[in-house]
């Protein structure tokens, strides 16, 4: 592997072509027509325009990223996240052009992400599941008997959902019979599959994930958990480690239960294995997710393993250079998303120029970004314009750490999510970590504008 082409854009296409020319390797930057002044473009050793702005004209069109490998003689793809990332098509297109796809096989791709196999997956590596019926539930009339069994409120996802998508609850028959149909229809126009599969309602949880790598030669650690319950609408908002919630027991629980389910399905990549955690502080399995994700970079701050050169080096063939006993977790590490979004109103989308750009700077304090002052955000994508990544002792200095870094980090000529992240760096609750999932809706249905 020679010269890597990535398939993405935006903050993970920089931090990719970092770790890329740390490694040694050239770099292949692709763009759409919005994209022409990104950053990734003016970091990447080459770049190749592959479309018009739409993502399903430029970053999701598979010939065009394939021509680009071709035109460059990139003789390797890294999908980043969101995307292609876990297109299991995709990947094996690229195996069979012989192309290094960098993330696991398209077999495990096509297992883990069918949701209802991978709980099957989950059973039979003895990990706790959520409670609800093994598979896909064909039809009405079979719904409503799984149903009766578990009892409401009830879970309706998308076989094929992920990022919080495709998810709908039921509290009720009448409900559920009406929410049935929608979900299925939604999983066909989302997702190009109709098939839904039903879970038990884990009352106020907490979302709980655990970081795993595993090489081609089947060696296999966790690099601990992350703790992403702050959420709106099931997206993310801000992410920790270790989590405030959890104790040192059930984290190594946790931790050996994620290893289980990799080692059963074979994995080979980095990846992360997502879990709830109730309030009896009992555990159960929710998905894998086969890819880097956003708040990766928690869990590199505070074991000093960088997971995108993991991903390259096994890609490569390399076995893991270290094993369990060699991982320490250094202190606590908050990661908040700058996002152009406006809090005040709903967390609307704010797309637009930049006025100004300065990043906050200082000890214990990572930002990953690809905008600059006068960089324009488009309207296409996702609006995040920044992770920032705080590093403490402990809790109550990342926390510090973290409102000096918010309150230097100046933004001007869109709406950020600075202003709640400060708000909650203040919030009661939330320095006592006395929170769940719906945490973020429940303020915003009370009318909280998140003001300082």
């Amino acid at each position: 592997m020679h010269k890597v082409l990535i398939a993405n854009r935006g903050e993970i296409a920089v931090r990719i072509i970092r770790a890329c020319h740390d490694l040694g390797l050239q770099t292949v930057a692709v763009y759409s027509e919005a994209d022409a002044e990104a950053l990734h473009v003016l970091h990447a050793d080459e770049a190749i325009c592959i479309g018009e702005a739409p993502a399903n004209r430029s970053y999701l069109k598979i010939p065009n990223i394939l021509s680009a490998c071709e035109v460059t003689g990139a003789d390797a793809i890294h999908p980043g996240y969101g995307f292609l990332s876990e297109n299991p098509n995709f990947a094996s297109i690229c195996e069979s052009c012989g192309l290094e796809f960098i993330g696991p096989s398209p077999s495990i791709i096509t297992l883990l992400g069918d949701k209802a196999r991978a709980k099957a997956v989950a059973r039979k590596a003895g990990c706790p599941v959520i409670p609800g019926p093994p598979g896909v539930v064909a039809d009405l009339q079979e719904a409503l008997e799984q149903v009766k069994k578990i009892g409401f409120p009830v879970f309706i996802k998308a076989v094929a959902g992920g990022g919080g998508k495709g998810i709908r609850i039921s509290h009720s028959e009448k409900e559920f019979k009406r929410q049935f149909a929608a979900a299925r229809a939604e999983a066909e126009v989302s997702f190009g599959n109709p098939d839904v599969y039903l879970e038990k309602m884990i009352m106020n949880p907490r979302h709980i994930e655990v970081q795993v790598v595993g090489d081609k030669h089947r060696y296999y650690v966790h690099l601990g958990e992350r703790d992403c319950t702050i959420q709106r609408r099931r997206q993310k908002l801000i992410e920790e480690t270790p989590s405030p919630y959890i104790s040192s027991k059930l984290q190594k629980k946790m931790g050996q239960a994620a290893l289980n389910v990799v080692k059963e399905a074979g994995y080979n990549s980095v990846g992360t294995v997502e879990f709830l955690v109730d309030q009896d502080h009992n555990f159960y399995f929710m998905e894998v997710n086969t890819r880097i994700q956003v708040e990766h970079t928690v869990t590199e701050e505070l074991t000093g393993v960088d997971l995108v050169q993991e991903q390259l080096k096994i890609a490569m063939g390399d076995k893991l250079h270290y094993r369990q006993r060699d991982i320490t977790f250094d202190g606590h590490v908050i990661q908040f998303r700058i996002n152009a979004e406006n809090p005040e109103n709903n967390f609307s989308p704010s797309p637009g120029r930049l006025d100004y750009y300065l990043p906050p700077g200082g000890p214990h304090v990572r930002v990953d970004s690809a905008c600059y002052s006068g960089y324009n955000i488009p309207p296409n994508y996702d609006s995040m314009i920044a992770k920032l990544i705080v590093h403490g002792e402990n809790r109550e200095e990342a926390i510090n750490i973290g409102k000096r870094a918010l309150r230097e980090f100046h933004i001007g000529g869109v709406h950020t999510t600075i202003p709640f992240h400060l708000y909650m760096l203040e919030d009661k609750n939330f320095l006592s970590g006395n929170y769940d999932l719906d945490y973020i809706d429940k303020l915003i249905s009370e009318g909280c504008t998140f003001r300082v």
